[in-house]
């Protein structure tokens, strides 16, 4: 015999489960969205790295934007000298959209002039 409890709560679960599916998607989403950041970010602290190597060597600019443009597509390259360091700023605009949300990634590196 069946309570008569078990008659009003048919298809709760149906229910809750159609509420709660939206928010594992978004938490998921964001969550992938994080790593996927995280690479981008890795990706432009190395390109800055590899440019202000290359920069520091006296390799011509254009093989230095070559190099960011690699590792990084359409990645702002802006080369200085500090010093006797020569440093690459990046900076990039997620690829994913979060662009419309003001987020943009940076990355520099400096290396000493004249290095191998």
């Amino acid at each position: 015999m069946r309570s008569p409890l078990a008659s009003t709560e048919r298809g709760s679960v149906t229910a809750e489960f159609a509420v709660l599916l939206p928010a594992l998607l978004l938490v998921l989403a964001l969550c992938l969205g994080a790593v996927q950041l995280v690479g981008q970010q890795l990706r432009l602290s190395d390109a800055a790295a590899d440019a202000a190597r290359a920069a520091a060597r006296g390799d011509d600019p254009a093989r230095v934007a070559a190099i960011v443009s690699r590792a990084v597509l359409g990645a702002d390259l802006n080369l200085s000298t500090q010093g006797e360091f020569v440093c690459a700023e990046l900076g990039s605009s997620p690829a994913g959209g979060l662009a419309p949300f003001g987020v943009r990634l940076t990355a520099s590196s400096c290396a000493l002039a004249g290095g191998l």
